[in-house]
C-alpha cells in the first residue's frame, strides 16, 4: 500500500480543508475529530507523510509521542475525564479509515459508553469551543 496525498487529513494540513485546530508546529497538527467517540476527543496528526505507524518515519514517531502525552494530560485537565483512551489504527482491516498516520486521544468517562467509530458528527460550536480551551490550557 503507499501513502496518497489527496486523503482529507493531508489537505487539512496544507489548509485546504478547515478543521477545529487545537495546536499545530512544524511536526504535527493537533485537532478535534468531527466525529467524535466522546466529548473532547482529539486527533494528531504528524505532518510528515506516511500513511500509518507500519511505514512511518521512526524519527516522526520519536517526536510525537511526547506531544501526545501533553495533549492527553491537558485534555484530562480540561474535560476531567475519568481515563484517556489512547487508539491508532493501521489499515482498513483494523478500522483505519484515513490512511494518513493519526492517533486519537478520546476521553473517557465512568458510566459513559463511547460512541462508535464515526458514528456522528459533533456539533461545530461545540468543537470549535472546545478546542479553543483545550488550546488556552496547552499554552
Amino acid at each position: 500500500m503507499t501513502y496518497d496525498p489527496s486523503n482529507i487529513f493531508a489537505k487539512i494540513i496544507r489548509g485546504e480543508i478547515p478543521a477545529h485546530k487545537v495546536y499545530e508546529d512544524a511536526t504535527a497538527l493537533v485537532m478535534m475529530d468531527i466525529f467524535p467517540q466522546s466529548r473532547g476527543h482529539l486527533l494528531i496528526i504528524p505532518k510528515t507523510a506516511s500513511r500509518n505507524l507500519l511505514d512511518a518515519d521512526p524519527a516522526t514517531l520519536s517526536a510525537i509521542m511526547p506531544l501526545v502525552q501533553r495533549v492527553a494530560k491537558a485534555l484530562l485537565a480540561v474535560t476531567a475525564a475519568d481515563g484517556i483512551r489512547f487508539a491508532q489504527s493501521n489499515e482498513a482491516a483494523a478500522g483505519q479509515s484515513v490512511f494518513h498516520l493519526h492517533f486519537h486521544l478520546i476521553p473517557s468517562y465512568d458510566g459513559q459508553t463511547l460512541a462508535p467509530h464515526a458514528g456522528g458528527k459533533g456539533d461545530d460550536a461545540e468543537l470549535a469551543a472546545l478546542a479553543k480551551t483545550i488550546a488556552a490550557h496547552l499554552g
